[in-house]
């Protein structure tokens, strides 16, 4: 008997689907449908050369507004596609004609849309599957109107604990929307810190702040997006905020002196990316990325050491490459004292400024040149030192003074010019007479 009825009621949907089919609205709204369509696509292609985005442009290393603007380019055919159906079917309605194709089109049309959103900005491969197999089939029971009635029999689902009442509707609205909200922080939070620090007008230090403070700007706007979610009333919490925020102040106050200081160092310009810095207590590195809390110092032996920015503020800092990122260093040898010392300081100064990192030239400023001067008159030879100026730190890959110690050594060498060991004259006074040995 179940199984008559139901051959009834198929047969009566097909009867219903082909009394629909063959009339007039039918062949009315397919030739809306495609026109609508037509026109979307040719004013599609006009916008995009209108704005002069190019088809398939060369991504890599271009601006990421840029790269942002060629993936938002692809979903103008259907962004304008779904508004013209939409206009369509409003029309339609104030004129009392029946536009069950077009409603339907609507659907399909905003389910592949929001695909192709997923495809094209969804890079993460969980997250894009749980949009398409959780957020899209609840976007498909909105569009349809059958949202409301699963929301009722979810609401009616629910425990009591106290005053708190927890329903199904409930855990399910926040895993929904604080999944979607926590994906659109993390990729709005990457895309504002690279175009923030693609700006060619700002420099390093401004580029950084900006970046930090758009960070923390939108952590709180989604935390507070996600209280809202959760049907956490905001004016409630204020007084408990600030209580909150004043034992979090006692407690966290080394986190915030931190995060402060980090600021304070970006905005006064006394620290930068790539600066070579040594710490009070004898740290050397380079500055690679600041943290909310700390920056990396990345040192030639390829170690990363975390350094609170409270340090840099607070203690002892050299920073070599502040202002300027030549410095001067200096070499010590000897050599034996009947040495021609003119003649030879001439010599070591020519070697030196062969070499391709020392800075040279009759066009470089007389005191940044090689020189070449006595240091002192030591024990064994007299004590000189050569002073070269570089670009960068002799350290690492830029290592220089080990190899002018290796061409001062082949020079002098080469010129037959001695570098003296160390010699002692050692003398007797007041020898006496020497003791012999004498038979029991």
């Amino acid at each position: 008997m179940n199984v008559d009825n139901l051959v009834i009621h198929l047969d009566e949907a097909l009867a219903n689907i082909k009394a629909a089919i063959y009339t007039e609205s039918f062949a009315i709204q397919l030739l809306v449908l495609a026109a609508i369509y037509l026109v979307s696509f040719l004013a599609s292609r006009q916008l995009k050369y209108a704005l002069k985005i190019e088809r398939r442009p060369q991504l890599k290393g271009t601006h990421t507004l840029y790269g942002l603007a060629h993936k938002a380019s692809d979903t103008l055919f259907p962004i304008i596609t779904i508004s013209a159906l939409k206009l369509t079917s409003v029309l339609s309605e104030q004129y009392q004609f029946d536009a069950w194709l077009l409603n339907v089109a609507i659907v399909v049309a905003v389910m592949l849309f929001v695909n192709s959103l997923i495809r094209i900005f969804v890079e993460n491969a969980l997250f894009a599957g749980f949009m398409r197999y959780v957020a899209m089939p609840v976007l498909f029971l909105h569009l349809v109107g059958v949202l409301p009635v699963i929301t009722d029999a979810l609401q009616s689902i629910s425990i009591s604990i106290g005053n708190v009442n927890i329903s199904a509707y409930g855990v399910t609205r926040v895993f929904i929307f604080g999944g979607l909200l926590f994906w659109l922080g993390r990729a709005s939070n990457t895309v504002g810190q690279n175009i923030i620090r693609n700006h060619n007008t700002l420099d390093g230090s401004t580029k950084e702040v900006f970046a930090k403070l758009f960070e923390v700007a939108l952590f709180c706007i989604v935390f507070l997006l996600l209280l809202n979610v959760m049907g956490i009333n905001l004016t409630a919490l204020a007084v408990f905020g600030g209580a909150l925020g004043v034992g979090l102040g006692l407690g966290l106050q080394s986190i915030a002196s931190n995060f402060i200081s980090g600021i304070i160092i970006l905005l006064d310009r006394s620290l930068t990316v790539g600066d070579y810095v040594e710490l009070e207590d004898g740290q050397k590195g380079i500055v690679r990325e600041f943290k909310m809390r700390y920056a990396v110092l990345e040192t030639f032996d390829g170690k990363d050491i975390l350094v609170p920015n409270e340090k840099f503020i607070s203690s002892l800092l050299i920073n070599w490459t502040h202002k300027d990122p030549k410095q001067r260093y200096r070499i010590d040898f000897s050599v034996a004292y009947k040495t021609d010392i003119r003649a030879m300081v001439d010599i070591i100064k020519d070697a030196v400024s062969q070499h391709p990192q020392v800075i040279s030239g009759d066009a470089v400023p007389f005191e940044e040149r090689p020189d070449c001067e006595i240091d002192s008159f030591g024990d064994s030879g007299v004590n000189m030192f050569v002073e070269f100026w570089i670009e960068g730190v002799d350290d690492g890959k830029n290592r220089v003074g080990g190899d002018l110690l290796l061409t001062v050594f082949e020079t002098l060498k080469e010129h037959g010019i001695e570098i003296p060991f160390p010699q002692r004259e050692v003398r007797v006074l007041n020898e006496g007479p020497s003791i012999k040995e004498t038979t029991p």
